[in-house]
C-alpha cells in the first residue's frame, strides 16, 4: 500500500442523504445503515468531485495509506451502470487533467470491444465537473447538457479585472490610512483558482500567461495584484501542506500542453519549503510535449521584496 489521496467522512455530520454517493460514478461510496461508506478504496480517486455534492460539509480529502487507485477496477465496476456513467467518470478524468487515468480506462474499453463514448456524459447525466459560466452571470451554476450539478462555488467562470477602487472615504468608511485611488483594485481574472479545484483546459487558459503562486505570496507581497497577478491567470498552491499534489503535476502539464500558455510565472516564498512547487512545475514541464517559458520570483518574509530568478 501507499500513501494517497482518499475521501474521508465524518459519520457525525452525515445525515445519509445520498448525494455523494450519487455523484460518485466510480462506485466508492455507499450508504450503509443510513451512514455514507468509503466501500472500495481503490475505486476512490482521491479528486473530491464528490465533496461539491454533500450539504453537511462530512467529506473532505485526507492522504493516508491506501490501496493504490485501480482504474481497470473502476471502468468494470461502473460498466453495468450503462455508458452514459462511463462517459461522465471518463469526462470527469478529463476535467481534472488525469490524462493517465483517462487512457488506462480507454484501455480497458478498447479491450473489451467497446468504443469510448463522447467526450460529455449523455444528456440527463448530473455530474459535477467544471462548467464555464461567462461574466456577468447570475449566481454560477455548473453545466452539462441543460442539467446542473456539483458545487457552485467551483464554477468555471472569467471576467474583466475589477475597476479601480475609489478611496475608502468616498466609500463611507474611515481608513486606517488613506489608499490613493486605483491601488485596491483586484488583477484576478477568473475563478476558481486552487489547483485541485481549476480546470487546465477551460477556455480562459488558452494562449494565456499563467501565474502559479504558493498561497503565501499574496499576503507576504503588497504589490501581488499590480506587480505579479496583472494580465495572467493565476493558479494557487502549497507544497507543503495540500494533499495529492501529484495531480498537481498533471494538471501543470495540462495546462502547458493541452492549454498552450504562453508563459509561467512562478512565486514562491523564500522559505526552504516553497522550493516543493518549483520542483512540481520542473517535473510538469519536463514531461510536457511543448516548451514553455518559465521564471521564478522570489517573495521575501520581511516586506515583500521580489527576487527574479
Amino acid at each position: 500500500m501507499a500513501t494517497r489521496t482518499v475521501i474521508e467522512i465524518d459519520e457525525s455530520l452525515c445525515d445519509g442523504c445520498g448525494l455523494c454517493a450519487n455523484g460518485c460514478h466510480e462506485g466508492a461510496l455507499r450508504i450503509i445503515d443510513g451512514k455514507a461508506r468509503l466501500v472500495g478504496e481503490r475505486l476512490c480517486d482521491g479528486l473530491g468531485a464528490c465533496i461539491g455534492e454533500c450539504p453537511r460539509g462530512a467529506l473532505r480529502t485526507v492522504e493516508r495509506e491506501v490501496e493504490a487507485y485501480d482504474e481497470r477496477k473502476v471502468i468494470e465496476n461502473i460498466l453495468p451502470k450503462g455508458m452514459a456513467t462511463v462517459a461522465a467518470h471518463l469526462d470527469h478524468l478529463r476535467s481534472h487533467g488525469q490524462d493517465s487515468w483517462h487512457a488506462q480506462a480507454l484501455a480497458v474499453l478498447a479491450e473489451k470491444g467497446l468504443a469510448a463514448p463522447g467526450s460529455g456524459p449523455a444528456a440527463g447525466v448530473k455530474f459535477g465537473a467544471l462548467g464555464v459560466a461567462s461574466a456577468g452571470s447570475p449566481t454560477p451554476r455548473i453545466v452539462r447538457n441543460g442539467m446542473s450539478g456539483g458545487c457552485p462555488g467551483s464554477a468555471a467562470r472569467s471576467f474583466a479585472p475589477a475597476a479601480p477602487a475609489a478611496p475608502a472615504r468616498e466609500q463611507g468608511i474611515r481608513p486606517a490610512s488613506a489608499p490613493s485611488a486605483g491601488s485596491m483594485a483586484s488583477r484576478l481574472e477568473q475563478w476558481p483558482i486552487q489547483l485541485h479545484l481549476v480546470n487546465p483546459r477551460a477556455p480562459y487558459f488558452a494562449g494565456a500567461d499563467v501565474l502559479i503562486a504558493a498561497d503565501c505570496t499574496a499576503f507576504a507581497c503588497g504589490a501581488f495584484h499590480q506587480s505579479l497577478l496583472a494580465g495572467k491567470r493565476l493558479v494557487i498552491a502549497c507544497p507543503k501542506l495540500d494533499t495529492g499534489k501529484e495531480v498537481y503535476v498533471d494538471k501543470i502539464r495540462a495546462l502547458i500542453d493541452d492549454s498552450a500558455v504562453a508563459s509561467i510565472t512562478l512565486a514562491i516564498m523564500e522559505v526552504p519549503c516553497c522550493g516543493g512547487l518549483r520542483r512540481l512545475v520542473d517535473e510538469a514541464a519536463a514531461g510536457a510535449s511543448r516548451a514553455v517559458p518559465v521564471s521564478t520570483v522570489v517573495v521575501g518574509i520581511e516586506g515583500g521584496s521580489l527576487t527574479w530568478m
